[in-house]
């Protein structure tokens, strides 16, 4: 048995989801379900559903280096998001090919453990691994776990947790591999080609070039982190080519190899 995988998604396969594309989410659980003797744990984001929900209900949305800032009176429409919405269309499509899917948030079985974020975000979490009991149970049964980027303080409060740092967390709870599935082929250099790899000093100066900028400053850095947690190289790929995911996953060269430090 192969070590777990954690793919997290999001972006525009989500957002497509949203407005009746369901074509590419069910094409990359249709790859999920042929990963053999593998274990599998999705994690999620959800930002553009996010986005519109809050716009439909009279909110707007903020950033800050690419990182959403979640005001206290947000947080039920975001939960309602992203643990709600988005969380039971992902287990229903994959229920609806044969997959044994099960919805999770961050905080269900004491997985992770949130505290409030420094940055001034609002009511953002950051995660920390906790117990991995309850999806050591799901994955031996064959289950799919799949978790929803909200998580809780210690006092109960919700927090809502960037969906990468989320699945770093999950990552390392299981010391499992990690994919980061992205709307691109991975991270673009200076002169715009794809980065076969990239390691702390290249993507530091990339950041401050301007290179690496949004959103993908925030995966970068989440993978750095996970690939210097876990002394090993984090992939970052494209959701839209989904069936090469099992070539990655047997040691393919796809997408970019976020490089731990010293390598």
């Amino acid at each position: 048995m192969k070590k777990t995988v954690v793919i997290k998604i999001g972006g525009a396969i989500l957002d497509g989801y949203s407005q009746g594309n369901t074509s590419a989410l069910t094409d990359l659980l249709s790859v999920i379900s042929k990963i053999e003797n593998q274990p599998v744990v999705i994690v999620h984001g959800g930002g553009c559903i996010v986005d519109e929900m809050l716009a439909q209900a009279g909110f707007n949305t903020e950033k800050k280096n690419g990182l959403r800032i979640t005001p206290k009176e947000q947080i039920p429409v975001i939960s309602g998001a992203l643990a709600g919405n988005v969380n039971k269309a992902i287990v229903a499509s994959a229920v609806s090919i044969g997959l044994q899917a099960v919805g999770l948030s961050l905080n269900d079985g004491q997985m992770v453990q949130c505290q409030l974020s420094p940055l001034q975000l609002g009511q953002v979490g950051v995660p920390s691994p906790y117990s991995s009991a309850l999806l050591d149970t799901l994955l031996k049964a064959k289950f799919l776990p799949i978790v929803s980027s909200i998580g809780a303080l210690s006092n109960g409060d919700l927090v809502n947790v960037n969906a990468d740092d989320a699945a770093v967390a999950i990552c390392q709870l299981l010391n499992a591999e990690l994919l980061l599935l992205t709307d691109v082929n991975g991270v673009k250099g200076a002169e715009g080609e794809y980065l076969t790899s990239l390691n702390h000093q290249q993507a530091e100066e990339l950041i401050n070039q301007g290179v690496i900028a949004g959103g993908m400053t925030a995966k970068v850095n989440a993978a750095l982190h996970a690939a210097n947690k876990l002394r090993r190289s984090i992939a970052v790929a494209s959701w839209q080519s989904p069936e090469q995911i099992i070539d990655l996953l047997n040691g393919g060269k796809i997408g970019t190899r976020i490089q731990p430090n010293g390598c």
